[in-house]
């Protein structure tokens, strides 16, 4: 699936891209990862992710793990166009159900890496709208709050790109940066 270009806006001196398509097909510096806290890639968009960019990333995660929800870690991104996935857990075990306080940390925890790792560009999915059951809308007004909030501290994060697999989740990110932005 072709990348799809739904939206494009200004937080900070940040420019946020909303995207529809596959997020591994996405040329950033760094790819995060919806994770759990043992780093197994088993499904959804780790899956994915593993898929494209090859048994090596998992090996890596789980060779950090136990991560915990809050924190974020860094491996190579194998074959993806990308320097490094970012596994940001939204759940401590496989497949488990959330709430939107998981999304704000791990949300957090990848932007902070990402600036750690100082990157320019960083891609999310929808963090915790898979498996951990929340809703479209809930996870965008949460992850666009999170990247507003911590846009001013961010110096080497200068663009965000949001990638809804799903035009449903494309749209919610569009709709959570438009009443953000304007």
């Amino acid at each position: 699936m072709e990348l799809e270009r739904v939206a494009e806006f200004e937080l900070e001196d940040i420019k946020v891209v909303v995207l529809r398509g596959d997020i591994t097909e996405l040329n950033a510096d760094a790819v995060v990862n919806p994770a759990n806290s043992r780093g197994v890639m088993g499904g959804g968009v780790a899956a994915a992710i593993k898929a494209k960019g090859g048994e090596e990333i998992e090996r890596e995660a789980m060779e950090k793990a136990l991560i915990p929800v809050g924190e974020a870690v860094e491996t190579t991104a194998g074959d993806l166009d990308a320097e490094y996935v970012i596994h940001a857990p939204t759940m401590e075990r496989p497949a488990q159900r959330i709430g939107v306080e998981n999304v704000r940390e791990a949300t957090e925890a990848a932007l902070r890496k990402a600036e750690e790792l100082g990157v320019e560009s960083v891609a999310f999915p929808g963090m915790g709208t898979g498996v951990g059951g929340v809703p479209y809308e809930d996870a965008a007004e949460t992850m666009v709050e999170v990247i507003e909030r911590l846009a001013p501290e961010l110096e080497s994060v200068r663009a965000v790109y949001l990638v809804g697999y799903e035009e449903e989740l494309a749209e919610a990110f569009r709709r959570a940066l438009e009443r953000r932005v304007g």
